[in-house]
């Protein structure tokens, strides 16, 4: 297929009109001047080939007359008994934990892992290497760049074990004649899963030092080798996930056929988690508060998703990150980096649906089409 996308920047045309200077010209001639601004347009093409029946190529190219740098990009997808994507981008976009935006000049990655399963082991393999200076793509360049975009090459590896069990699952027939409105949104149950694995990391280059640096500060020490003299570094860690889905509906009726919540708890670190955890003992042990730091060190990071049916197939979804302040003593909890979304099902394919989504901290909104998104 082959698409063809342009953008207008609403907000900033919004800003430079409301900023213009009073002046003889009419409101529309104002109006015409700020719209020929080209900076408020961005044109985009992609086109993806299908090579063989396990290859597809993807080219993309995005222009935009406020950067004056067009970006290209190829990603080449192979699919049988694991999945193979080879990209190259340039510049490269990329986006930290805090929701911020970064361009890097030259990215090149190779990403190989395992078909996914609801259970068993799983491997996943990623070699990237970086050219150049990351900016961000919005803000201030004085702006810390993210360790993981300095130039350098990186490997990293993950070995994991996926265990799913279901506490209950529906086993009431369905209306017959009617076809739900999603099929993976049409089974009742109540299931949850756990994860558990090993991620080690390899770095040759300036993205070498700054990790270790950062684990020192907050003093917690991963598993790790360093090399200063060859700018290198090898670390390895330990990382488990929990999650829990209560799913009630078939999503076959007009009202009230489709309630759904998802929790998630990860512990990215378990090196990290099991250093908080020893100084915690201690502190205790010794009869002193524990710090703050080792305290919040071994509370996972949660994420919730609540997806609501509001008539026929539409429906309402808001997934976010908890973040629990223990500096407060009433422990406040926090929402980080919510997104809302509102979803049509089109009752195609068996599982597709248009979802337009808007995420406050980030201001960015949001149309996609999505097909077959569990």
């Amino acid at each position: 297929f082959t698409s063809l996308l342009g953008s207008f920047d609403l907000q900033k045309f919004v800003s430079s009109v409301k900023k213009a200077e009073p002046s003889d010209s009419s409101f529309l001639q104002v109006i015409g001047k700020h719209l020929s601004d080209k900076s408020l347009y961005a044109l985009g093409f992609c086109s993806e080939f299908l090579v063989t029946s396990n290859d597809t190529l993807l080219v993309g190219y995005e222009s935009r007359e406020d950067t004056k740098t067009a970006r290209k990009k190829a990603v080449l997808h192979h699919k049988a008994n694991h999945n193979l994507t080879l990209e190259a981008a340039s510049p490269g976009l990329f986006i930290d934990k805090h929701g911020k935006y970064w361009d890097v000049p030259v990215s090149v990655a190779a990403d190989m892992a395992s078909v996914s399963s609801d259970s068993g082991p799983s491997y996943h393999l990623c070699l990237q290497h970086i050219s150049g200076s990351a900016k961000p793509a919005e803000g201030d360049d004085a702006t810390e760049v993210p360790a993981s975009l300095l130039p350098g090459l990186s490997l990293k590896s993950a070995f994991s074990y996926k265990k799913s069990i279901d506490f209950w699952r529906s086993r009431a027939k369905k209306l017959k004649l009617v076809q739900p409105f999603d099929v993976f949104l049409s089974n009742p149950h109540v299931s949850a899963s756990a994860v558990i694995g090993a991620v080690g990391t390899a770095l040759f280059g300036d993205n070498a030092s700054r990790p270790l640096v950062v684990d020192e500060q907050e003093g917690f020490r991963r598993f790790n080798l360093y090399a200063s003299g060859m700018k290198s570094a090898i670390m390895g860690d330990l990382f488990a996930t929990l999650s829990f889905t209560a799913h009630h509906g078939n999503f076959q009726r007009l009202f009230a056929d489709l309630s759904r919540l998802h929790l998630r708890l990860d512990v990215p670190s378990g090196s990290k988690f099991l250093s908080a955890a020893a100084c915690v003992a201690q502190n205790l042990y010794d009869s002193k508060q524990p710090p703050f730091q080792a305290v919040h060190a071994l509370c996972p990071n949660a994420t919730v998703s609540l997806q609501q049916q509001l008539i026929g197939p539409f429906s309402f979804r808001a997934d976010s990150a908890i973040n629990i302040d223990l500096r407060n003593p009433e422990w406040k909890v926090n929402l980080e980096n919510p997104v809302f979304a509102i979803e049509y099902a089109l009752q195609v394919l068996g599982s597709a649906k248009a979802i337009a989504w808007y995420a406050p901290n980030q201001k960015e909104f949001m149309v996609e089409l999505r097909f077959f998104e569990r």
